[in-house]
């Protein structure tokens, strides 16, 4: 029995898994149990974000010789020092970590919760389309009918505005808003940027309704778009900034950001984890933020973006009515082709290279922030000899 009917038979079957079984990971490739190389622009779905690393690995390693796991009677190292980079790259007062995206939008509900009982404001408001997780808190969120209707009633005080929408968004925030929640790129709902008039209009309004801004960070965090935090490039201060992904370096990590505001919101016993902040993953998230904050790394990351983005508009004139539209930046590109997209993933995978679907139309293209222009060649050749073959 091989791993792929193996992992049917004992683990719930909640993903569909690609027929391909992974044997272990050099820098920017997948290989398979028969040493096929795959180009990897998956990383994870944005955790990866510096594809097998050795300065992670040997951070991770290093931090297991010293102690696997403190309680939080203790303050761990790790944590604070990567608390402290957080805080001091962002606009943060403090950081809360947790182990995963959606404990972090948990954690956001929570302290949006409490801040609005004290304050008369109890209704939480996300954009259609929005992805925050899966847990129940998270799940209302996260507008989808279709991860939503099976798990009826969600949390109560939830409503939902069309992204981009000024009509909308005028229309839903009142007296009683306690929170706005936003993902500054759709990821699930298909790698869709909010616009900057959009988000103008949402600080206007908060300064008209004294509502918190919430701004999921979860996929678009750490590099991703080309500065550490996407809602850099808005021109915005956020009041809560949720992370996770790319936080531990490829371990479970994720982490609340607050406002200097709010710090005070949580006392003693509010909320708590076991896990959040463990001292392996800290160490890898170290590594990882250290070396995002390199001098000019992040403007080579941009710089990537721009060649892999002009390398989609040449296909597109060379191959025309493929490619719909070309979306996102930095490193989280998506590609709108329509109903073609499950059928180029697959052509892409045959060919050794991994691409992500989203939103049922769109390439998501999420290679890691530090991968070369020859991956990048590579990636490009490999979907022009694809367009040929269809042509």
């Amino acid at each position: 029995m091989n791993r792929i009917e193996r992992d049917k038979r004992a683990i719930l079957n909640t993903y569909k898994r690609l027929p391909i079984v992974i044997d272990r990971a050099e820098g920017h490739e997948l290989i398979d149990e028969n040493g096929v190389r795959y180009l990897d622009f998956f990383s994870g779905i944005a955790v990866n974000n510096l594809g097998h690393d050795p300065e992670v690995v040997k951070a991770i390693h290093e931090q297991v010789d010293r102690y696997l796991h403190l309680s939080n009677y203790f303050a761990s190292e790790p944590a604070v020092e990567l608390a402290e980079l957080l805080v001091d790259n962002s606009f943060a007062s403090k950081v809360f970590f947790t182990n995963s995206g959606a404990e972090s939008v948990e954690a956001a509900i929570k302290m949006v919760r409490k801040w609005g009982k004290a304050n008369g404001k109890m209704t939480m408001l996300s954009a259609n389309g929005a992805f925050h997780g899966r847990t129940m808190g998270a799940l209302g969120l996260t507008a989808k009918p279709n991860y939503q209707e099976p798990f009826m009633p969600l949390l109560f005080g939830i409503a939902h505005f069309e992204m981009n929408d000024i009509d909308s968004i005028r229309e839903r925030v009142n007296a009683d808003t306690a929170a706005v929640f936003l993902e500054m790129i759709q990821g699930e709902g298909g790698v869709r940027p909010i616009d900057q008039v959009f988000m103008d209009e949402i600080i206007r309004l908060r300064e008209e309704f004294g509502f918190l801004l919430v701004i999921d960070e979860i996929q678009t965090g750490l590099g991703r778009t080309g500065t550490l935090f996407a809602y850099e490039q808005y021109g915005i201060v956020p009041d809560l900034v949720c992370t996770a992904k790319a936080l531990g370096g490829g371990l479970p990590l994720g982490g609340l950001l607050v406002s200097e505001a709010l710090t005070g919101v949580w006392v003693p016993g509010n909320h708590g984890t076991t896990f959040g902040g463990n001292p392996v993953a800290s160490a890898a998230g170290i590594a990882l933020v250290t070396k995002l904050l390199e001098d000019g790394f992040l403007d080579d990351v941009n710089r990537k973006s721009r060649r892999i983005v002009s390398g989609l508009e040449e296909l597109n004139a060379e191959f025309p009515g493929v490619i719909r539209e070309i979306r996102g930046f930095g490193m989280m590109i998506g590609v709108d082709v329509g109903e073609a997209a499950p059928e180029l993933q697959q052509a892409f995978m045959k060919r050794h290279c991994l691409v992500n679907t989203t939103s049922g139309t769109v390439l998501r293209l999420i290679p890691a922030l530090n991968i070369g222009d020859e991956e990048i060649d590579r990636f490009l050749n490999t979907f022009k000899e694809i367009l040929k073959e269809r042509a």
